[in-house]
């Protein structure tokens, strides 16, 4: 087994398990959800259904590509809510150096699951 396809395992099982534990306990992703947004609820299980989706698809060849450009569109879209965990930290009882630790985070995600869509 390759290095690109352990990340690639790897990737797929942190995607499903985050994705997973959106349902089984939303209330770790609503208490970061910015509060414009809309159906809140529904915003969190839409997001994890797609986390464990792209996460599952990561794991076929045929459906690798799209899993990748589904999951990189995710981080994007979901990096609001990690803005707004690290500006209220404090009220959210979240230690600062995890509110802020997950905002760099997301590059070298973002990084990694590009990586995947370059893997022969």
């Amino acid at each position: 087994m390759t290095v690109s396809s352990l990340s690639r395992y790897g990737l797929a099982l942190l995607f499903v398990l985050a994705g997973s534990w959106h349902f089984v306990q939303p209330s770790t992703y609503l208490a970061i959800m910015p509060p414009p947004l809309p159906q809140p609820l529904a915003l969190v299980y839409i997001s994890g259904f797609f986390e464990i989706l792209g996460g599952l698809g990561l794991l076929f060849r045929r459906t690798q590509r799209v899993a990748a450009w589904g999951l990189l569109a995710l981080l994007v879209a979901v990096f609001p809510a990690n803005v707004y965990m690290a500006l209220a930290y404090e009220q959210l009882g979240i230690p600062g150096w995890v509110a802020w630790g997950r905002l760099p985070l997301q590059l070298p995600l973002l990084w990694l699951v590009w990586r995947t869509m370059r893997q022969p």
